[in-house]
Parts: structure tokens; sequence; C-alpha cells
């Protein structure tokens, strides 16, 4: 099992005081040790230069404990080696059970230079011993042996024997106090001691903190080769010998000495700073040795953390170096890809510049050219001259519709898509595009998470991509379609510095054919440029592949080897809700209608045109040349189906503007904005505003017709359901509380409703009013109804397919004199048509059956 050793913690526990200053000779660090000696806080020290806080002596001019501290500091600054003071007085504050007081002590201390890596001094590392109770030691022993000397000279003052006994007495007891005295400190002295006698070096006095370096074993008496069995290898009692022998002192710093401190424990590395010092007796001869030192195990430890923090900091200084480097080819990339980007912002903005306006000329042509289809019928050689015409006109579209898909300002409608069933879709469509001679595979992973695409635009992207290919692939190879799940993390991430990390929907296309140079793949985005020949391609193929997945949150890269084919790999964001039904799709017959739509253009030629296709589609048309004049046509109370609207607007009120206030006069409003380029007004963060209808210009007759017919038959729908919720509460009413048969007159009814569920709820209705009814769903079955049988009422709603309600009871009304009339209306109680002389009851919906009843009672009234 690993132990992870915490070199902090052991720094603040060690029994050794330790600071750390910088090369100003500030505080960085102390431990607990060196702040409690000190009497200190960390948070009053850290930050202060070490000469202002210790040692500070008023009383002495010269200040010798600063001037020794600088002195030795200058050293290790000069010379980048460790230096030691053997012995420096200062007054340190002490704490006792009187409170902080100033006590003068002795310290021994070590400085020990850190250096970085240009091998200057960083910080100093000190170390101190308090040798207080050892210095007292020396001056005791040197007091007694001067006391000793003395005795002669006193003895001859002293007369008598009777004194000279005295004396003796005296000097005996005082040398016993300081034999005690000096035996206590030996005993409390911070660094272990040892005394050893004779050539055979006999352990004679040992101190506790000897004992506890050694692990307490018996040792007095013994030789040190018998006492420390396990140093002898290590050559420590060698040492001893040697001392013994040529009387020269030896200085052991940081030595590594292994001890075994329990009896069949394992040896424990320990580091000592000792001094083997000979006993030198009075006639010169050598009796024993003394061995002073200290335990240093833990400074050593934190000196090797220290020397491997510095190893490991000059590697993060490699590192950062190489990120530095690094960051510096980064950087001169992403200056290559802002530059490009500033190129596409400029494209961008050129294009949404023109593009409103070219759009709008488009409409203005390609309009008048597919209403002047209809004035040539027949004439076979203007028909072919049209379509070339019109044919062209759609390539202007499409060019225009590819720089906006670059410069990513097209309008998407993106929704939850399951990108294997799109690809599926797509298979017959792409098998006629490619031709018998491409081979598709196609490649679909399980569990395939959905996008957040345009549907539309993505299978664009992917027909565009698959005629690359097959162009590439000279009309021969293998065209592989994959879509799986894909990770970009923060590295990929770091090194494209346009994505986001996170789950994406890989679409990867690959060919086989003949592959891109580095040269081209560098530009193959770029609009307009192309390597087929002259009049094969536009260049905007793969720009419009970019911008549209950029505006899609994605990402893509290109992977191609000449010779080797090309791979495009396209990521679109992963969407976590469920894949959205397919939209409604504008096919079948194109129909008018009778409704009243409400065009705004502030272009004269481009109103005219889109004023002249719906008046040809049967539809009521009112115009308005800005939204000012189109709410002034709406404020007036007539009645307006369907607004038509451009999105760039002049004047002060905007198009979404306009929307909102006139569905706040009209609530059942329909709204279809029409733009060549929608800048921000309905279009955020690239995609088209919620409930929001745009038909982008230049757009056909076609289109615009089952748009229309399609928005208008939505309302209906809408309208109906609001109609049938009210007749079944109504009906819920009833049944609750049952009508009374009405006692008038029985009248019988002919009901004509195309909605089949508004038809029975009012026959059902007209039922609980105790009236006979036929319902129909037509003009054409209700003319048939009153050719066979006679009625007292006509029922009928305003909108019917074909021959509209209105132009019925007029009809039915000539063919039958005294037929009363009910026209139901969704348009209130303005119905058009009923002022050109056909009376008649108008009966707004939705309604329930009181309205019914009233409108039986006004007609009946009316007769």
């Amino acid at each position: 099992m690993s132990v992870t050793i915490d070199y902090q913690r052991l720094f603040n526990l060690s029994p050794n005081p330790y600071m750390l200053l910088d090369r100003e000779l500030r505080y960085v660090a102390a431990n607990e040790a060196y702040l409690r000696v000190t009497a200190s806080r960390l948070e009053d020290i850290v930050g202060r230069h070490i000469l202002a806080a210790f040692p500070n002596d008023p009383s002495d001019p010269n200040n010798l404990p600063a001037r020794l501290l600088r002195e030795s500091f200058e050293r290790v600054l000069t010379r980048k080696t460790p230096d030691t003071l053997a012995l420096i007085p200062y007054r340190v504050p002490l704490h006792t059970p009187e409170g902080i007081v100033i006590q003068e002590r002795f310290w021994s201390a070590t400085h020990t230079p850190l250096l970085d890596e240009r091998g200057e001094v960083a910080f100093i590392l000190q170390h101190t011993v308090d040798v207080t109770e050892l210095q007292d030691l020396k001056r005791t022993v040197r007091a007694a042996q001067m006391a000793r000397d003395d005795e002669p000279s006193r003895a001859q003052l002293e007369a008598g024997v009777l004194h000279r006994a005295r004396s003796v007495q005296d000097a005996n007891r005082t040398l016993d106090e300081e034999r005690n005295r000096l035996r206590r400190l030996f005993e409390q002295a911070p660094g272990f001691v040892s005394v050893l006698r004779g050539p055979n070096l006999v352990f004679e006095m040992s101190n506790p903190a000897y004992y506890q370096l050694v692990g307490h074993r018996d040792i007095l008496g013994k030789p040190v080769r018998e006492a420390l069995p396990e140093t002898v290898e290590q050559g420590f009692p060698s040492l001893l010998e040697k001392v013994f022998t040529t009387g020269e002192t030896f200085v052991g710093r940081g030595m590594l000495v292994r001890l075994q401190r329990t009896p069949g424990a394992p040896l424990t590395d320990v580091y000592v700073d000792f001094v083997y010092q000979p006993i030198v007796e009075p006639d010169g001869t050598i009796s024993g040795v003394f061995a002073q030192g200290q335990d240093v195990t833990e400074q050593k430890r934190a000196q090797e953390e220290l020397r491997r923090y510095q190893e490991h900091l000059e590697e993060l200084v490699r590192e950062r170096t190489q990120a530095l480097e690094q960051s510096e080819a980064e950087r001169r990339e992403t200056e290559a890809v802002l530059r490009q980007a500033q190129k596409m912002e400029a494209v961008g903005k050129l294009t949404g510049g023109v593009a409103h306006d070219f759009n709008n000329l488009l409409q203005v042509i390609g309009g008048n050219l597919q209403l002047l289809q209809r004035e040539v019928a027949g004439n076979e050689r203007g028909q072919r001259r049209l379509q070339t015409a019109i044919g062209a006109v759609d390539r202007g579209a499409k060019l225009a519709s590819q720089l906006l898909a670059f410069a990513r300002r097209q309008p998407l409608e993106p929704v939850v898509i399951n990108l294997g069933r799109l690809v599926r879709g797509m298979d017959e469509l792409l098998r006629r595009a490619l031709g018998e001679d491409i081979e598709i595979e196609t490649v679909i992973s399980g569990g395939l998470w959905n996008t957040f695409a345009d549907p539309n635009q993505l299978e664009n992207v992917i027909l565009n991509l698959a005629i690359n290919a097959r162009d590439a692939m000279a009309a021969h190879g293998r065209l592989t379609i994959e879509a799986s799940n894909a990770m970009l993390d923060d590295h990929y991430a770091h090194l494209h510095q346009d994505v986001v990390p996170g789950q994406y929907v890989l679409l990867a296309i690959s060919d086989t054919g003949c592959g891109m140079p580095p040269e081209v793949m560098e530009r193959a985005f770029e609009p307009f440029f192309t390597t087929k020949p002259e009049g094969r391609g536009t260049g905007l193929g793969l720009s419009m592949v970019y911008g549209f997945v950029k505006q899609t949150g994605g990402h893509v890269k290109i992977y191609s080897e000449v010779g080797h084919g090309t791979t495009l790999k396209i990521y679109l964001p992963r969407a976590f809700q469920v894949e959205t039904a397919p939209a409604e799709v504008l096919e079948g017959p194109v129909e008018g209608g009778n409704e009243t739509i409400l065009v705004v253009e502030d272009d004269v030629e481009v109103r005219t045109t889109a004023v002249e296709m719906l008046s040809e589609l049967g539809y009521r048309v009112l115009k308005a040349g800005d939204a000012q004049g189109a709410l002034a046509i709406i404020q007036s109370g007539v009645p307006v189906d369907l607004l038509f609207t451009d999105v760039v607007m002049p004047g002060p009120v905007r198009s979404p503007e306009l929307a909102r206030m006139a569905r706040q006069a009209l609530p059942e409003l329909e709204v279809l904005f029409t733009s060549g380029y929608t800048e921000n007004a309905i279009v955020h963060g690239g995609r088209l505003d919620a409930g929001v209808a745009l038909l982008v210009k230049p757009y056909r007759r076609e289109d615009l017709a089952r748009k229309i017919r399609m928005m208008l038959r939505n309302r209906q729908q809408r309208q109906s359901a609001r109609d049938m919720q009210a007749l079944r509460r109504e009906r819920l009413r009833v049944a609750r509380a049952p009508v009374e048969p009405s006692k008038k007159t029985r009248l019988r009814v002919l009901l004509v409703e195309d909605d089949e569920d508004i038809r029975t709820s009012a026959y059902e209705l007209l039922g609980i009013l105790g009236h006979d009814v036929l319902a129909v769903s037509s003009a054409e079955e209700a003319r048939t109804a009153l050719s066979v049988s006679s009625f007292d009422v006509l029922f009928t709603d305003v909108s019917l397919p074909g021959m509209s309600g209105v132009e019925l009871a007029r009809e039915a009304v000539r063919r039958v004199p005294g037929l009363r009339v009910i026209v139901a209306s969704g348009y209130g109680s303005a119905t058009e048509g009923l002022d050109k002389g056909l009376s008649a009851v108008v009966l707004p919906k939705p309604y329930a059956l009181p309205q019914i009843e009233r409108a039986l009672d006004q007609v009946g009234e009316g007769r």
C-alpha cells in the first residue's frame, strides 16, 4: 500500500525550529516550533524583514546578533552554499506563567540556500538549535575551573586550619551543586550527547536524547561495537576509534545511520548532524570521545522534498516553456483563423447588403414570367423561352441562398431529427443523383442520438457532398455515409477554436476519389474556390456546407489524401428531446380562395406582382406600402384573413411589431412573412423564431398559393376545433339539464356544413329544439335536396367547398320564395355578400343552443 507523505505537515510538526526567507530576507514561512520559541504569530511576521523582527536589542549599539545574521545571509547569497553560525546570542520573547518575557538565549543556526532554475538563490532555509543550556554548562565548567585555580591564593590568605577546612567544605559543596546542575543540563540538552571512555570506547554517559535516538537500549558500560552492532558495517565505530587515536575532531552533516531501535525490527533510516570530539586530559592524553549532535531526519526529508519540489518546478518551467512555444504556434494559427473569419464576415456583410434587393429583383422577374406563362399558353416557342428565363431566376435564387448559407444568415427552421432516418429516406434520391456506377453504402450505428437541425438544409448538404464525391470519383467508386454518436473532448476543443466540447451526432461522408492536396484543403471552404473546370461549379457548395454547420452550432472537418479519397465529417449537436414529427409537405394542386389578404410591401413592382398573383388565385387583395398604412387598414374594421408582409420595412414600425399589433385587433389573423434577407427581425441565433411562417424570395406562384392555402386551412381547423369544444360543452350542459322541446312551430331545416364534427353537433342541437333536420356537406348536395323536398329554413356555413354558402342561399331563395336563411360565419356578424339583396340572419361562430334558438326566432320574425 502506497503512503503519501505530507511534507507541509512534516514541516509544521517538526520539533526543530525552521523558517524560510526570500532573497530579500523577508519571511515566507515558519513552522510551529519556530513560532513557539519566538512567541510570534505567522501572520505578524510573513512579509517582514527578519532584522525588523529578530533579533532586536536596543541596549546594544552595535547589535552584534543582527550583524552576525546579516553577514551569514550575505555569505549564502554570494557563495550560494550553506553557512553555519556556531553561536549567536539574541533576545527572544518567551511564554511564561507570568506572561511573555524577554530572555537572553544562545542559538546555533544553519542557513541553506534554495536555488532557482538559473542557479540563483531564491530562498534561504534557516534551521536553529537552542544551545543556551549547553552554553551555560560551558560557563559553569570554566567558573569551577577558575575557582579551583584560585584556591591556593585563597588558602594562603586564610589563617588557620579551621579556616582552610571550612573553605574546602564550601568548595566541595559548590562542586557538588555545580556537578548536579551540570548533570541536569546534560540530561536536558535538546541534542543527543554521549561520553565514551577508553580505547574500547565504552559508554560512560548518555542523555535521554541519545537513548531516544538509538532506541532506549542498555548501552552504559558497553563498548560501542557491542552496544550498537548494526553501526559497525556502517563505519561509525571506526570513526570514533580514529578520533580517539588521532585526536582530530570529526564533523558529520546529514549523515545516514541505520539503527535497530526495537529488537527484531527492521533498521530505521536516521539522518544526523554530529561532532566526535576527543576528550583531552591536562597532561595531553586522550581519555575518550565526546559525541554531540542532533537528529535532522525531518529536516533532511524536508530538504529532499524541497529538492523534489524544485525539480518539479524546473519540470513545470520546461513544460511551460514548451506550452508557450506551442501557444505561439497556436496564436499564429488563431490569427490565420481570425483572418479567415474576418474575410467570411466581410463576404457575409456584402451578401446581406445585396441579398434583399437582389431577391426583390428576382421576385419581380420571376413573378411576371409566371404571370406571362398564362398569357402565352399554346405558344410553344414562347413557353420554351419563358421556361429558360424562369430557370435562370431559379439559379440566381439558389446562388443567393448559397451565399446566405455561407455567411450564416439563412433563416433555419431546426427541429429534433433522427439522422439515421433522414439518411435512409434519401436513399432513392441519392441513387438517382449519383448513377448506377457509384456504389452507395450506408452505415447507421445502433442507439443513435437525436440532433437539432433544419432537415431540408441538411438534406441539401448531404446531396451537395454526394455530388461533389461523384465528380471526384469520375462516376466510378464507392460513397459511404455513416451516422454515429461522438464525443469531442476538451483536448480536441483546445486544438479547434470554434468547437464546444460535448456530445455530438457524427455524419461522415467518404469517397474513393482523387483526394485533395494540402493547399486545396486549406481553401476548400472559401466561397467561389473550385478545382472544377470553368462552367461546372460555382465554388459555393462546400462554403454553403460550412456556413450551415456553423450556424447550426456544429463542427466540420475534412480528411483527405491524394489518391486515397476524402472524408468529410460533420458534427451536429446532440438533442435530448424526442424526434419531431415530419412537417406537412406543400404538394398537390394549386388552390385559391375567396378570403381577404392584406399585402404589405414597400417595393412597388414586387407589391404589384404579388397582388396580381393573389388576385388570379381568387383572393380579395388589399395592399399597403408600409406598416403604418397596413395598420390603418386593419384598424378601419375591414375583415382581413391573412397578412402577407415583407420583413424589411421602411418607417418607424417594423414588420414584427406590425404583426403583433394586427393580431391584437384580429386575433384569428394569419401572418406570413416574406423576404430575401431576414436580418435579425424574425431570425435570432440563426434560427427562425418559433411560430413564424416565412416564404423566402424569390418564390413561385405555386409555392405562394400552397403556403397561403395551408395557413388558411389551419385557421379553419382551429376555428372548427373551438366550435366543437363549445358544442361539446353545450351538449354536456343540455344533458345535465334537459331542455323542454320547443312548443313553437316545428320547422324543416336544411343544414349545410362541410365540417363533419360541426355538422353533427348542429344537427343534434336542432333536434333538441324539436325541428326536422336534413344535414348535407356541400352546396351541390343542398341543391339536390331543395329540388326534391321542401324546407322552411336553410342553415348554411358561409365557407363551403366549391360554391360559397352566400351564393347557395341567394340561389335557393330565388328557387324557393319565402325560404328563410341562417348563415353561420367565422367572420363575426359581418359577412360579405349579404348586402346584395339577400335577407338572412348571420349566426357568428362559435354558436351554442341559445344562439341557434335566437337565430330561428329572428328568421321567424323576419318572415
